[in-house]
């Protein structure tokens, strides 16, 4: 951070800087013990339902399509991404344009993962039932 981004008066440079040097390593810190706190939660998530994820996945004949609306839509086009540069052919189906021709693209030899922080994001609800339709196996996160 350069010293154009400060505001203090001439002379406290250095205790404004010692301070907010403190403050973004306080909050690093803060983080990293929150992601440290969530990864230690997750063996005890690692059950049945994982496992079936899993089975369906490994046993997928056709692609991994992932979809979610708002921040679950932006996790969800990572996950795509990431499935399909490990090999896995997947790609993501914003469920707002679902609806409007985009369904087309999936399949029953396909497996669908719907991604949604509350459960009842509109976009994602109303297509699930044209999803469960065609047969394709559907994997809620």
């Amino acid at each position: 951070m350069g010293d154009s981004l400060q505001t203090a008066a001439p002379g406290s440079t250095h205790l404004n800087r010692t301070a907010q040097h403190e403050q973004l390593t306080a909050s690093a810190l803060a983080t990293i013990s929150i992601e440290r706190q969530a990864i230690e939660a997750l063996p005890e998530r690692i059950g049945d339902d994982f496992i079936r994820a899993c089975e369906l996945l490994l046993a997928c004949k056709g692609r991994a399509v992932v979809t979610g609306m708002g921040k679950s839509g932006h996790i969800g086009s990572k996950i795509a991404a990431t499935l399909a540069s490990t090999g896995t052919p997947a790609f993501f189906v914003h469920p707002g344009e679902a609806s409007h021709g985009d369904l087309g693209m999936i399949t029953e030899h396909d497996v669908v993962i719907g991604l949604s922080n509350s459960g009842n994001t509109e976009e994602l609800v109303t297509i699930l039932p044209l999803i469960k339709r065609m047969n394709a196996p559907l994997i809620a996160i």
